[in-house]
């Protein structure tokens, strides 16, 4: 009996093609546009999340400054870190497993007759273990080259792009400000962060090298601390904080230094894009609600256009619920119909939209499913009533329609 009632639903909707097609457009662009916006959404978040941990294995990041915000403070600017605050973090923090101390500086670099300026960062071996930097060609800086303060470098790729190439990186000598440095290797690209920073344009030095020829300090501005795992981060950020405020002598005042923990920060940034992804979700759905009632519309014309037909098939026997079965079962496979086509067409259309973006193509298969059982239950609310409407019709009235 069910197989027979959507048999005869199938010929009525194929009968009628246009109007059936036009009528499952709602359907069509609600689905689709639910299932890409929310892959979109997704997307967006899974790359936040990437490029924060891109920036750093467990990263800590930690700098002088109030973390408040407001006017400066009248006691003036905070005093920069020295190489005895990271080797006390080191030493006395068991949970850091590694950390480098840091100057940078944007300094002009000229090769041969090109230019280009670029961040400069002064710092040891292990910043490029805590910071996940890997040599793509030629190889990182070593312990004796950063103990003794060689010129040597290893640059990013976009600075090799900008200065150097054609011509091979490895063994090039760049000058930096006013002290002339040999690549050593170059850097495997990370792109841009997050935030839009290019994150292969810099020159990486040893620190001494930086502080004897272009600082003229011995100061460090920033501490890269990676945790021994994801676990110990929190604990590891705690541990830093007190131990700084005991060598800087702020307690009981307010802290000249922030420390920021990546995760943090990703987990930040990843409940905004999902709360955006939500909302536009919400306001996909909206769309589906608009193909329902059209769906509603089409199923009452349909019901007055074939009350004859009703009250044939009332008057030799047929019961008011098969009736209801039928124009239920019509206004059902249009929305499912719709559904799934409104799927292929999300899915293609999430997978252009992330390549064209360069977004991380992230399917939640539950989304589909979602979309796909809510377009269902649009077809069942409102083809309903025109489904109840038919099943109510008088058949001696109904065969009396013109």
């Amino acid at each position: 009996m069910i197989w027979a009632t959507i048999l005869m639903s199938l010929r009525e909707l194929q009968r009628n093609r246009m109007r059936s097609a036009l009528t499952m457009l709602g359907v069509i662009i609600g689905v689709s546009a639910v299932i890409a916006l929310v892959t979109l959404g997704q997307g967006a978040t899974a790359k936040v999340r990437n490029d924060v941990a891109g920036m750093g294995n467990n990263l800590l990041t930690v700098m002088p400054g109030a973390g408040r915000r407001g006017p400066p403070s009248s006691a003036g600017p905070s005093p920069a870190f020295t190489l005895g605050d990271a080797q006390a973090i080191q030493r006395e923090i068991k949970a850091v497993a590694a950390i480098a101390p840091t100057s940078a500086k944007s300094v002009l670099m000229v090769y041969g007759n090109k230019n280009h300026t670029a961040q400069v960062s002064g710092t040891t071996t292990d910043f490029f273990t805590v910071r996940g930097y890997r040599a793509e060609t030629g190889r990182l800086l070593n312990e004796t080259e950063v103990r003794s303060g060689q010129p040597v470098c290893v640059i990013g790729e976009t600075v090799r792009k900008e200065l150097i190439a054609p011509d091979p990186a490895i063994g090039a000598s760049l000058r930096i400000g006013k002290v002339t440095c040999r690549v050593v290797g170059v850097l495997a690209s990370k792109g841009q962060s997050t935030f839009g920073q290019d994150q292969d344009d810099l020159v990486v030095m040893p620190l001494k090298t930086f502080q004897r020829r272009i600082s003229g300090s011995t100061d460090v501005s920033t501490l890269y601390v990676s945790a021994a795992s994801e676990a110990a981060t929190t604990r590891a950020k705690s541990q830093i904080e007190s131990l700084l405020r005991e060598r800087r002598r702020t307690a009981g005042a307010e802290d000249n230094f922030r420390v920021m923990d990546s995760k943090e920060l990703a987990d930040t940034l990843s409940s905004v894009t999902a709360a955006l992804t939500a909302l536009l979700g919400a306001i996909a759905g909206v769309s589906l609600l608009v193909g329902g009632i059209g769906i509603m519309n089409i199923m009452l014309v349909s019901v007055t256009e074939r009350t004859r037909e009703i009250g044939i098939r009332l008057a030799i026997g047929a019961r008011g619920r098969e009736v209801l079965w039928q124009f239920l079962v019509e206004a059902v496979v249009l929305s499912l119909l719709g559904g799934f086509l409104g799927m292929v067409l999300g899915l293609g259309g999430s997978w252009a939209a992330t390549r064209a973006m360069g977004l991380p193509l992230v399917v939640s298969p539950s989304v589909v499913l979602l979309a796909l059982g809510f377009s269902a239950l649009i077809g069942i609310v409102f083809g309903f009533l025109p489904a109840r409407k038919a099943a109510r019709l008088n058949p001696i009235d109904a065969l009396r329609h013109e």
